[in-house]
Parts: structure tokens; C-alpha cells; sequence
């Protein structure tokens, strides 16, 4: 796989540049002039063209210096687009419940976001894209219903990929009937904040599938913003976990990069001293970084 120079090209798309998404379509039309069009797959690629004019001295020798680190073609590098770097919409603040996030394996997740959902999905589902490059510091993760705790998983920015820690887990030997339940689990490492999920219980089996923050923490017991005053008074066995577990839903948001390469070469013209005009500049979207 070529390289990829952790670096964001800073300003190159923001004037005087366009852009536009495609999608690999293979089409065969036969003789009676009928078309049979297939998906290769549902992930957009953008294309930017860049041709503006270089001011500044301090411009021209970034664009230049990039494009020769990266030997033309052959490495990737990120780029900011200004109309779109979120996953809230295009610009809006991130949010932890913004898409959800696709398994990669045990507790690892992809960071991604999906378009076009104001509208039911035609036969080919919602256009998909993977969000490989996030922006530093600006994730946010839930599982179904309840935010987590950045403490609780960690991003590789490099691959837009989320780890969740260790599962910690506990066997319930009583709960309360109460505003906030009671939980008795023997001794456990949780804290207030923390997220867990419920699961196995009998008798008080309205709780069975729901997660909640932890409020408050004793010994042997953890208080969960549960109100289980009308459920069915608890029997025996069930489960805390903190990592998602099955049928649980992840979702998160951020900032993001597009991953691009040159596709061109860069012609650089010079009106006046001082002056250069970039035309023609194409970035390629990279769908495996």
C-alpha cells in the first residue's frame, strides 16, 4: 500500500477550488440500446479541482513542498474541506448519536457517516463513507441511548478507528426497586459515569437490555439512573458489562479530513513577481489510506 503523510494541507481547498462526489457504477447497454447498471460499492469518492492563485510566498512553497514529499501521485495527504468536515450534517458540531458506526471486530468500530437519510433508502441502501482521517479530540461515542465516557475507548486517528477498554463485568446478586437502582455486585472497579449494561436477570426482567450511567458507587453496589420502581421485584442472576453487547448499537460523530493523493501533475504559472496561478490540480479521494 503506498505511504501517507499524517499532514493537513492547510487552506489549499477553500477558494478558488471545486468539488464533487462520484460513485463506481459499472454500465453495459446492449444493442437495442438498454442500459444494466451495478454498484461496484456504495462509497462516494471526491474529486477536488484546485486552481487558484498562489499570494503568498509561504503558500506556494507548502503546496509545492507537499506535493514533492508526497513524490507526486504516490502518497496520500489530508485535506479540509470547508463545506464538509462533520458528520452532524456537513458543518454542525459533532454529536455523540450522529451515525452508527460499523463492527470491525470484538469492540472495534469503524467511524463512518451515511447520506441521504431524509428520504427513505433505494434498493442499494444509503451511500456510506468511512471516516479514515477524524480530527484529533473532536470524537464523541454512545451506545444506543446513553453517551460514553471518552475514558471508555480509544481513537486511532490514523484509521478512524474505535477501541473500547477491557470489558469489566460483574454478576448482580440483588437490585432495588427504586428512582435510581440499586445494584448489588460485590466488589467492582466502576466509577461514577461509567456506562453499563444490564442483562440475564430474572424476575425483574424489564431491566434486561438497558444501559445506564452509573450515579453513584458503594463497596459492593452501584446506583444506575434506572427507575425500576414498577418493575417486577428482582429473583436472581444477571450481568453488568461495560463494552457494547449484542443488539447494542454504536453511534458516534466528529471532525474529519478527506484522505487524498495528487492526480495530476502541478503546474505552477507565474502572472507577475510574486504571483503564481495553480490550474487544474486534481485531489483524488482515497478510500483506503
Amino acid at each position: 500500500m503506498p505511504d501517507f503523510l499524517e499532514e493537513r494541507i492547510s487552506g489549499l481547498v477553500r477558494m478558488g477550488a471545486s468539488y464533487g462526489d462520484d460513485y463506481a457504477v459499472d454500465i453495459v447497454q446492449t444493442a437495442g440500446g438498454q442500459e444494466y447498471r451495478s454498484l461496484v460499492h456504495p462509497f462516494p469518492v471526491r474529486r477536488f479541482d484546485v486552481s487558484y492563485l498562489l499570494d503568498t510566498e509561504k503558500t506556494y512553497n507548502e503546496l509545492q513542498a507537499l506535493y514533492h514529499r508526497a513524490h507526486g501521485r504516490f502518497a496520500g495527504f489530508r485535506v479540509r474541506c470547508v463545506d464538509e468536515y462533520s458528520t452532524n450534517g456537513r458543518i454542525g458540531e459533532p454529536t455523540a448519536f450522529d451515525n452508527p458506526l460499523a463492527v470491525v471486530s470484538a469492540g472495534v468500530y469503524q467511524l463512518s457517516k451515511r447520506y441521504g437519510l431524509d428520504k427513505p433508502a433505494g434498493a442499494a441502501g444509503y451511500p456510506l463513507r468511512n471516516i479514515k482521517k477524524p480530527v484529533a479530540g473532536s470524537a464523541l461515542l454512545s451506545i444506543g441511548a446513553t453517551a460514553i465516557r471518552s475514558a471508555d475507548w480509544s481513537l486511532d486517528t490514523t484509521t478512524g478507528r474505535v477501541t473500547f477498554a477491557a470489558d469489566q463485568t460483574a454478576a448482580v446478586t440483588a437490585i432495588t426497586k427504586a428512582a435510581q437502582a440499586v445494584l448489588t455486585i460485590g466488589t467492582h472497579p466502576l466509577v461514577v459515569g461509567q456506562s453499563v449494561h444490564v442483562g440475564g436477570v430474572a424476575g425483574m426482567t424489564q431491566i434486561n437490555g438497558l444501559r445506564a450511567l452509573v450515579t453513584a458507587i458503594g463497596a459492593t453496589t452501584i446506583t444506575l439512573a434506572i427507575n425500576s420502581t414498577a418493575f417486577d421485584a428482582y429473583v436472581s442472576g444477571g450481568a453488568v458489562h461495560t463494552r457494547p453487547q449484542s443488539g447494542e448499537v454504536v453511534s458516534g460523530g466528529c471532525e474529519f479530513d478527506f484522505p487524498v493523493r495528487f492526480n495530476t501533475s502541478l503546474p505552477i504559472g507565474q502572472d507577475f513577481p510574486g504571483h503564481r496561478v495553480v490550474d487544474g490540480v486534481e485531489l483524488i479521494e482515497l478510500l483506503n489510506p
